[in-house]
């Protein structure tokens, strides 16, 4: 089988094509003939030898991905056949979804929807369950304002519907026209450009004080959004796409009353749990992800580059069979 192999940390370009043998499945295991593949920010920071977290460093030669969508073609020992030829989609573990095939624990697939196109699915299962995750430990009340750092991401573009599916007010911030543009007809009440000068002053002057902050982003941005919470407000740090978290000055969040609620760790079966209700909303037509570039396997250093430079719109998809890709094409924003 093709799979993207990286043999040195550093550049895009140490993404390379390589034949490896093809999976065989251990006991528990299935085999998973993969056609999208999800990429995310974390995985750039991998290959560059930069996770937010050392540990996250793999030995190498290492393939990439923790994504991936297709068809199961086999499975190991003390696993139901009546697995194969059903579209699944699911985690690989963290590693080894940049590949034509995948060997995976069993208990861990997701049958896709009836009616969700599989680019879709794989889209939603690990931006989809981070986003539902995130307002449920918000816990979101109609009629609060809430702001959404990168909302023309991934995450954000699902949290922008999410939250205002809940009867919230959203104010989204994203980074240039094209983006600001695809999170008002998401539904934001409020569409802001983050790059620029007086960004905070016209939220302020649009909608007051925020209840809700989602930061996605870290760095000023989060700490200039921290800043436009009413007191009580929620602060919910996910994300340093800025490169750092947020500093959270912990007296100012003491004197205004400001709770900031982290993320806790899930086990396998509540985050199962939380890419189900994913699914079935994007199968009722009540989320829909923004698939915004895919690119073909071996061309996953492109792929790479292109959401390092803040060049992409929402989710990037490694299309692994070719002859897919135009099934992503209505969702392009």
């Amino acid at each position: 089988m093709r799979a993207v192999v990286l043999r040195a940390f550093g550049p895009p370009e140490r993404l390379v094509i390589e034949e490896r043998p093809d999976p065989r499945p251990g006991p528990g295991q299935a085999v998973v003939s993969v056609e999208f593949a999800s990429i995310t920010f974390v995985e750039t920071q991998v290959r560059a030898g930069k996770p937010p977290n050392p540990a996250m460093l793999p030995q190498r030669p290492a393939v990439l991905g923790n994504g991936v969508g297709g068809v199961v073609t086999s499975v190991g020992a003390n696993v139901g056949p009546d697995l194969v030829g059903r579209r699944v989609v699911t985690t690989t573990g963290g590693s080894g979804g940049y590949a034509e095939q995948v060997a995976v624990d069993a208990s861990g697939l997701l049958d896709v929807p009836a009616g969700l196109g599989l680019a879709d699915a794989v889209a939603l299962l690990a931006d989809g369950r981070t986003a539902v995750g995130l307002v449920d430990l918000a816990e979101i009340k109609k009629e609060e304002t809430v702001l959404i750092e990168a909302a023309a991401g991934g995450v954000g573009s699902l949290l922008v519907q999410l939250a205002s599916s809940a009867g919230a007010t959203v104010v989204a911030a994203a980074g240039g026209g094209r983006k600001v543009n695809l999170v008002r007809d998401l539904g934001a009440a409020v569409a802001v450009d983050y790059t620029e000068l007086g960004w905070a002053a016209r939220v302020r002057a649009e909608v007051g004080g925020l209840n809700v902050v989602f930061d996605g982003v870290g760095g000023h941005i989060g700490t200039t959004s921290f800043g436009l919470l009413d007191e009580g407000g929620r602060f919910v740090p996910y994300g340093m796409a800025s490169g750092t978290f947020t500093r959270i000055p912990e007296a100012e969040a003491a004197n205004r009353r400001v709770t900031v609620l982290r993320s806790v760790p899930r086990d396998a079966a509540a985050l199962n749990e939380l890419t189900r209700r994913a699914l079935d909303e994007a199968s009722a037509g009540r989320l829909r992800p923004i698939i915004g570039q895919t690119f073909a396997l071996d061309r996953a250093a492109d792929a790479h580059a292109a959401i390092s430079s803040r060049a992409t719109i929402g989710k990037t998809l490694l299309v692994v069979r070719p002859d897919l890709a135009s099934t992503t094409g209505s969702h392009m924003p």
